[in-house]
């Protein structure tokens, strides 16, 4: 661990989090919120997240789901995720006045690196009512009932538009399945209009994942992922847009709904799998179930990762996996990456560990692991595709863009036409 990350650690373990914690989870959750809106609109906070940035997180590319991320843990859906409001009309109302309907959406890629945006549903939702988030410290977990509160898809993607050179160059876009439909049609109609309006916005994120597992509405995650929805939504998904797309699901399936989940993943085209959301339990109040992440979620999510990955290999399915769920300290990294997985999303562990928690918990991994690859000109296939490569350090937009092939990229090289930087591919093969 760097000197800057050691005295950011001690910071806050000894003065912020005590300070947060004397709050109730939702109140400090509030709180946050309030920060990283203002924070949005101070244009001259960006150079200093980015120094921060720099000075917390290692040059680490990592390709996973057919995009080049900076290093390979990405803050999860439902931290950036927007307002709530109770129609259309009123979220668009919103964003024609110059509302920051999205808090966070700033900030937080030029702190911590790739951010998932959402999750968005088709319609705009106010969520649920009265306590919606709890923490419990003893076992660095949080406990959410939220209820899917955002914007909706149409006003998202208004909002994100009228941002378009401050946009991040990597972030990912969460879809949810609306609740409480039960109409086949309508279903894929929602999810096919949801991503359309980005689309038609030209909002072009890196990534869209398709949520089918939410535990903190009133349906039920496990009967979203039957082999059949998921076949009919992720065909429709990746119709609409034109960037990799990712499912996430719950932890807890059954290995035969494992086994069918995969298989439809792996024939419709789906790039990645991130295992898992989060698991309902009753609350603590017991009025409720709500959504449990971090350390008691942690051993349920590293075996979805372990079934996942090995019917992965078993079939030589072209589905990455993400690993989601109570990863807190480099250990959880390892035992995420000796179980398959290719990549890592946080949530709880901001709560715990605060905003740079990815990088702690990076540099804790490297130091546990043994030194990164280097990199070089291998790992090609046939034709000089590079879709298991990484291109890294290219002032033309080729990073994050693990779909060019070599000779392109390389002619450019060539050509003079990358004076400031390096372009460097780097094999994922084993």
């Amino acid at each position: 661990m760097n000197l800057f990350l050691a005295a950011y650690d001690a910071l806050y373990t000894g003065v912020l989090r005590p300070s947060l914690f004397r709050e109730s989870a939702g109140a400090a959750h509030e709180r946050v919120i309030a920060l990283l809106r203002a924070g949005d609109d101070r244009a001259w906070l960006t150079p200093v997240i980015r120094a921060v940035n720099r000075a917390s997180f290692p040059d680490q590319p990592t390709l996973v789901g057919g995009v080049v991320l900076p290093h390979p843990i990405m803050l999860a859906a439902g931290f950036v995720k927007g307002d709530g409001f109770a129609d259309e009309n009123a979220a668009l109302a919103a964003v024609d006045a110059g509302h920051n309907i999205i808090p966070g959406w700033h900030m937080m890629p030029s702190l911590v690196g790739a951010v998932e945006f959402g999750s968005f549903t088709r319609h705009p939702r106010m969520g649920n009512i009265g306590v919606v988030v709890w923490r419990d410290a003893a076992t660095q977990s949080t406990q959410n009932r939220i209820g899917l509160r955002n914007p909706g898809a149409r006003a998202a993607a208004a909002f994100l538009a009228a941002q378009p050179n401050a946009l991040p160059a990597v972030y990912g876009i969460n879809i949810a399945v609306t609740p409480n439909v039960d109409d086949p049609d309508r279903d894929a109609d929602e999810i096919t209009q949801a991503a359309g309006f980005f689309v038609a916005a030209a909002v072009r994120p890196s990534w869209v994942t398709l949520n089918l597992s939410c535990p903190n509405t009133d349906d039920d995650p496990r009967g979203n992922q039957s082999e059949a929805k998921a076949r009919r939504l992720c065909a429709v998904l990746i119709g609409a847009v034109d960037v990799p797309v990712w499912v996430k699901i719950s932890p807890g399936l059954s290995d035969a709904q494992l086994e069918s989940l995969m298989r439809a993943f792996a024939d419709c085209g789906v790039r990645a799998v991130i295992a898992t959301n989060t698991r309902g339990e009753p609350t603590p109040d017991g009025a409720s179930s709500a959504g449990v992440g971090g350390g008691r979620l942690y051993a349920d999510a590293l075996d979805t990762v372990r079934r996942v990955s090995a019917i992965k290999r078993a079939h030589g399915y072209a589905v990455d996996v993400i690993a989601c769920g109570g990863i807190l300290k480099g250990a959880h990294i390892r035992a995420y990456r000796e179980a398959g997985a290719d990549a890592f999303q946080i949530w709880s562990a901001l709560v715990y560990r605060g905003v740079l928690a990815a990088a702690l918990i990076l540099g804790e991994a490297q130091n546990l692991s043994d030194p990164p690859p280097s990199f070089s000109r291998v790992g090609m296939g046939k034709d000089g595709d590079i879709r298991r490569g990484i291109i890294v350090n290219s002032p033309l937009g080729l990073v994050g863009q693990a779909g060019h092939t070599f000779d392109q990229a390389f002619s450019l090289l060539l050509a003079g036409r990358t004076p400031t930087a390096r372009l460097v591919i780097r094999s994922c093969n084993p």
